[in-house]
């Protein structure tokens, strides 16, 4: 479960946590500042969830108009679609709509490895470079190979997980 939390931008009034829209609701129409007005405007904060979570709330800005459809996205969105959209939107520079976006609309090449030299490795063992003979493979320089990758592919880390990443 995630939990959010409201910082009202008026210093007269308390804050509210809540892990649902109705939650968030109910708090909000009920909070008042000193002067017995309704608060209107928040800060949202992420307070406690899982780590990925936090992330894709750092990289979409969560704020009180998209909340909702990110507190969706969390129960709802597999570990990939998150990464795919945090990447993204976090190194890539696109643009999403909670609302109305699609994870899987993003054309990006993910995978789950430590370092481009693996990528090399992967890349080879798949028949990425053509038939190479396997007692020519151990003459392969693989160091060489992620340095050529290294300008199409990006390496991050999102919630404790490395990945390698392209962007197209």
């Amino acid at each position: 479960m995630t939990t959010l939390f409201a910082q009202p931008y008026d210093i007269t009034a308390n804050g509210f946590y809540f892990d649902s829209v109705e939650d968030y609701n109910e708090n909000a129409e009920k909070n008042r500042n000193s002067a017995g007005c309704q608060v209107e405007e928040y800060e949202l904060q992420f307070i406690d969830g899982e780590s990925i979570d936090a992330a894709l709330f750092r990289a979409l800005d969560v704020n009180q108009a998209n909340f909702g459809a990110f507190l969706e996205a969390c129960e709802e969105w597999d570990i990939t679609q998150k990464q795919k959209v945090i990447i993204a939107v976090g190194e890539c520079g696109y643009s999403f709509d909670l609302q109305s976006g699609d994870p899987d609309d993003f054309d990006i090449d993910l995978y789950e490895l430590d370092s481009l030299k693996e990528l090399a490795e992967q890349f080879v063992d798949e028949g990425l470079f053509g038939e190479i003979p396997t007692s020519v493979q151990n003459y392969l320089d693989y160091d060489a190979i992620a340095c050529d990758l290294g300008f199409d592919y990006s390496e991050t880390e999102i919630a404790g997980t490395r990945l390698i990443y392209r962007c197209a």
